[in-house]
């Protein structure tokens, strides 16, 4: 009786295992095809609501499990954690070299790239500062900044302060700390006078 009892236990046990492993598998899945399509780094609580789970733990879990598979995989793809609880998809940076010349052209031109140049360096400042040293032009480049979720502006008394956003600093491979943020700038910029700045130095980050 206890061996029958013991097979059925198994038996019941198999259905419940496969559906757990395939519940599993299906995360990882669509892990994976979240990182991808975004194509910047996303937080705990972008990733859960792909899985549909509330559940940090779970989706730390799955992302582990992902950067390991990675790991044991010859492709030119990486997945890494970042600070503040964020994965990203990316190339593997001995290849950049390699394929750097085949990557997508940014998404804006000098002048708006300059004013965001500007803006990211000097954060937060008022907008008529901006508008003063990049000129009247500089009130198009806002607003195509700001329809691009690349900068936010927010009412101080009289005045309208820009800043940049999360997605400016994923967007380019920046931190998001601040200080950080404008110490990275500055070595891309090479120098502090924003307007006689390279702009074509600051690119989305593809690697």
């Amino acid at each position: 009786m206890l061996a029958e009892e013991k097979t059925e236990e198994r038996v019941e046990e198999k259905p419940v295992e496969e559906a757990e492993e395939k519940v599993q598998a299906r995360d990882l899945v669509l892990l994976e095809a979240a990182l991808y399509v975004a194509g910047r780094p996303l937080d705990l609580r972008e990733l859960a609501s792909v899985l549909k789970t509330r559940s940090k733990k779970r989706v730390q879990r799955t992302a582990q499990k992902l950067i390991d598979l990675y790991i044991t995989r010859e492709t030119a793809l990486e997945i890494l954690p970042l600070e503040e609880d964020r994965y990203v998809m990316q190339l593997k940076a001995e290849y950049t070299p390699e394929v750097r010349r085949l990557s997508l052209r940014p998404m804006l031109s000098v002048g708006p790239l300059k004013t965001l140049s500007y803006i990211a360096y000097r954060q937060p400042l008022p907008q008529k500062q901006v508008i003063d040293v990049r000129g009247q032009h500089a009130y198009g480049h806002v607003k195509q900044l700001e329809d691009l979720n690349l900068i936010a502006r927010e009412r101080a008394g009289r005045n309208m302060l820009l800043r940049t956003t999360a997605f400016f600093a994923d967007y380019f491979g920046l931190s998001h700390d601040l200080k950080t943020m404008k110490q990275q700038l500055k070595t891309i910029f090479e120098k502090e006078d924003l307007d006689q700045a390279e702009p074509e130095k600051l690119q989305p980050d593809k690697t």
